[in-house]
Formats: C-alpha cells, sequence, structure tokens
C-alpha cells in the first residue's frame, strides 16, 4: 500500500532566510516581477515598521530609566551617576537619529509615552530594589524635556 506523504516542502523563505533575501532582490533588479515571493515580501516590508516602532519603544523606555535611576537612586549617585547621564545621552542621541530618519515616528513616541514611562519605572525599582513608590506616578517631566539633549535632573 502507497501512503503519499503530506509533508510540505519548506519554502526558500523558511529554509534559508538570507538567500531568500539575496534571490527576492534579484528579482526585483532585473525586474522579474512574476518570481517574486510577493506575500513574504509584504509580511517583509510591514514588519520593517514594528521592527522601528519596537526599537523606538525600547530606547524610549531606556532613556525614562536611567533618567529616574539618576534622580531618584540616591545611595547609588556617587558611584553611577556619570554613566547614567553618558547613557541618557546615548539612547537620546539613537532616538534623534531614527526621528531624522523617520519623522513620523514622533507622532508613535507620543503615542507610547505614558506606557513606556510606566514600564521604565518599574523596571527603576526592580533594579534599584527601591520601592515602586519611590519613583513617581506621573512622568517627571514632558516628553519634550525628556529627549532635550541639555536637560537632566537635578
Amino acid at each position: 500500500m502507497e501512503t503519499k506523504s503530506s509533508q510540505v516542502q519548506p519554502t526558500l523563505y523558511d529554509s534559508d532566510y538570507h538567500l531568500w533575501i539575496l534571490k527576492t532582490v534579484k528579482q526585483l533588479e532585473s525586474r522579474d516581477f512574476n518570481s517574486v515571493d510577493w506575500n513574504n515580501l509584504i509580511d517583509e516590508v510591514r514588519d520593517l515598521s514594528r521592527r522601528e516602532k519596537r526599537r523606538m519603544q525600547s530606547l524610549l523606555t531606556l532613556l525614562i530609566e536611567h533618567l529616574l535611576k539618576s534622580t531618584y537612586w540616591e545611595s547609588e549617585k556617587p558611584t553611577n551617576l556619570a554613566h547614567w547621564q553618558a547613557e541618557i545621552t546615548n539612547f537620546r542621541k539613537q532616538i534623534k537619529r531614527e526621528l531624522k530618519a523617520s519623522p513620523s515616528l514622533n507622532t508613535y513616541l507620543k503615542e507610547i509615552f505614558i506606557e513606556c514611562y510606566q514600564d521604565a519605572r518599574e523596571i527603576a525599582a526592580r533594579r534599584s530594589q527601591l520601592p515602586l513608590t519611590t519613583f513617581p506616578v506621573e512622568p517627571i517631566t514632558n516628553l519634550e524635556t525628556i529627549l532635550n539633549e541639555n536637560w537632566f535632573p537635578i
């Protein structure tokens, strides 16, 4: 008795992502549009936006976390303040570069600001092992000030 194999052969996208990219680029460059794996290409392009948003969310959360630690973690200030301020500067510069390349992400930052602040507050509390109540529930300042490269909390 013969049995038919019900296994589906993996596509190039599934079996060798890097090769799939190279092949897709060649197909696009040569205008071989009939051979392009459109479904996966559309998914990949859509995912680029999601990745940019996740990166911005991560950078903003890290920035706020370091601002909170530098403001409220008194016992570590003498040892870590310079490091925290360097990290704050680094995250601001990265956000500034991202916004220069994709200005429309500025609207997204405004949308996620409160969520990022709350996440950063929780992370700062865990890292410092200080009570969550050490860090204000309401943001310490507005988004514009947080992104200002010349502003550091006292």
